[in-house]
């Protein structure tokens, strides 16, 4: 199953064999984007990263010596791409369907982008991704569907790692809050038990959107508030927390006791079984698990026997996921 993957930053292109829940050795092309992007560069980058993804097919693959992504409660999951044939993947679903994950808003059903005052992409909004992109890639596909980025990393997360799981939901933390309320697999967002469209950043902190308090842009700011340094990123500031940066793990334990405290309602209200965490800032699991571990039990103690697992491959898994949902009917 071919699929794309549209982050803030880049486009990663794949096949996947779901039997295996893999990726094709050799079949990976990821390209750069800027959030300013024109609507041409943006599809000639799409397109580039598909083509090159399906030519990856026809040449004979090497097994590789990583394994499949897995995760466990407080430890980091590593990716992989093991070797799969074309043949393994099949005719058919190749040049059938593609499923695309890409970052809201986004007219899904439609294929059209909705970029409208959210700081990035906002040349795009407008563009009719689906129907400009079809004829660009080679074969042309009958079908593109769309997903939301954090449903396709939450529908990956359960096929790889918790298919036991009968409530799923699933967290990204990096730019900003992703999220995606699985039931038995399916993504709930009409439903009095999750938050508006599934949507954590609609979500508010002390009477402000919760991305005023837990984002890249709120984080760093707040930091540079209170010590008058800039700092690049939640990478940087991670970083400066790691080696005793005191200001730097006061922001950080505060935005993530925050978020645990927003998300824990709906996580009792959805009476969820498993939590999956991804995005940039997993990688610093140790700093941010026990603020929002404790922002979680502060509602309701009952959290702390939810399983939580940690996902620093959230490209990998968003591919997976974006190949579950092509493959189901419409």
């Amino acid at each position: 199953m071919p699929v794309l993957e549209v982050g803030g930053s880049h486009v990663t292109a794949a096949a996947v064999d779901l039997d295996r829940g893999r990726i094709a050795d050799g079949t990976r092309r990821r390209l750069p984007l800027t959030p300013g992007v024109g609507p041409e560069d943006f599809l000639t980058a799409l397109a580039e990263a598909a083509n090159g993804a399906l030519s990856g097919l026809s040449a004979p693959s090497v097994p590789s010596a990583s394994s499949v992504p897995s995760a466990s409660s407080a430890t980091p999951a590593h990716s992989a791409t093991p070797a799969l044939s074309a043949t393994a993947l099949g005719a058919r679903g190749i040049r059938d369907t593609w499923g695309i994950a890409v970052p809201g808003p986004f007219d899904y059903a439609r294929g059209i982008a909705r970029y409208h005052g959210v700081g990035k992409f906002a040349a795009l909004d407008g563009l009719a991704v689906g129907d400009l992109l079809t004829p660009r890639l080679n074969p042309r596909p009958a079908r593109l569907r769309f997903l939301n980025d954090a449903s396709a990393f939450a529908l990956g997360a359960r096929h790889t790692a918790h298919a036991e799981s009968r409530r799923l939901v699933a967290v990204t933390l990096g730019t900003g809050v992703g999220s995606a309320f699985l039931d038995r697999g399916t993504i709930v967002e009409d439903d009095p038990c999750v938050p508006p469209e599934g949507r954590v950043d609609l979500l508010a902190v002390d009477g402000r959107p919760l991305e005023d308090t837990v984002s890249t842009r709120a984080m760093t700011a707040h930091y540079t508030d209170r010590t008058g340094r800039p700092v690049d990123g939640l990478r940087e500031l991670t970083a400066l927390a790691a080696i005793d940066d005191a200001t730097a793990r006061d922001v950080i334990a505060t935005a993530l006791r925050a978020l645990g405290a927003a998300l824990a309602p709906w996580l009792t209200a959805f009476e969820a079984d498993t939590v999956v965490f991804g995005g940039s800032i997993t990688a610093a699991w140790p700093l941010i698990g026990p603020p929002l571990t404790a922002g979680l039990a502060h509602h309701d103690p009952r959290l702390t026997r939810l399983t939580l697992s940690v996902h620093d491959d959230g490209e990998d898994q968003a591919l997976v996921g974006a190949a579950v949902f092509a493959t189901r009917s419409v």
